[in-house]
């Protein structure tokens, strides 16, 4: 029989507290979500927890609707597996199908094979915190490079950095940026993803692209260059920095970063 290896949902939790939400607070917000679109759901801080650890990859639909309601983003997006329904008989008798978390009908985050994450060592620094990430970008439209600026808060998990910007903390507003990385030693690499502004110059565009940095020794500081494709196909690229500005991810400080950069 094959081991399917249980993989922490870091996303999950990095979109959680950059929403400034309690596990608690996230799973009121789903059942709130779902009374008000007439389809309610039995969220609780302990379904909350599973999706968290891994123990359960992929919520049922009910579930799976009212958080894209209350991240704004997609389950996958979220972090989350996708599901293969299982056919299976409902108590009336009638057949039907359902994404139930399980052994069958779920494909899991990792093959059984992969290996977990790297347990940190002793004394090797921390990345957990909130960091301002900075990029350049040059716009041929414009004819003029430009800076993006947001606050992240990044989440370390063994050998996983996974990021996501606090919610109008970005220079350009309403521009979310995730960032899915992984450390080897002192080299950081990586994707990242952005959703420009419906209103905004970009008009909602997303864009995504690669990311390979080195970790100065203190751990505060994280220097290199982004990759990605413009609107004519072309590849660009640029300087990206993240800089710590605080370890805590408590709600006081989440509140004071959630506010675009100077």
């Amino acid at each position: 029989m094959t081991t399917t290896a249980v993989v922490s949902n870091d996303v999950l939790r990095a979109v959680r507290i950059g929403l400034r939400m309690s596990q608690d607070d996230l799973a009121r917000a789903i059942r709130r979500a779902g009374d008000e679109a007439g389809d309610p759901n039995d969220a609780s801080k302990r379904l909350v927890q599973r999706w968290e650890s891994g123990i359960s990859k992929t919520p049922r639909p009910v579930y799976a609707r009212a958080l894209e309601r209350v991240t704004g983003l997609s389950v996958e997006a979220l972090g989350f597996s996708l599901a293969v329904p299982t056919a299976r008989v409902h108590e009336d008798g009638a057949g039907g199908h359902d994404m139930e978390p399980g052994p069958e009908g779920v494909a899991s985050a990792l093959p059984a094979s992969s290996p977990r994450p790297k347990a940190q060592q002793a004394g090797e620094p921390q990345y957990n915190g909130v960091w301002l990430s900075r990029y350049e970008f040059y716009s041929s439209s414009r004819d003029e490079t430009f800076v993006g600026a947001h606050y992240v808060v990044l989440i370390q998990h063994g050998n996983r950095l996974t990021g996501r910007s606090l919610p109008g903390a970005s220079a350009n507003p309403d521009s979310p940026l995730t960032l899915d990385l992984t450390l080897d030693r002192n080299v950081v690499t990586g994707s990242w993803t952005e959703q420009t502004a419906t209103d905004g110059y970009y008009q909602g565009a997303r864009y995504h692209g690669a990311l390979q940095m080195l970790a100065e020794p203190t751990g505060r500081r994280l220097a290199g260059k982004w990759v990605g494709f413009g609107k004519d196909f072309d590849v660009n690229t640029g300087p990206w920095e993240l800089v710590k500005k605080e370890t805590s991810t408590s709600k006081a400080t989440l509140e004071r970063y959630s506010r675009p950069p100077e």
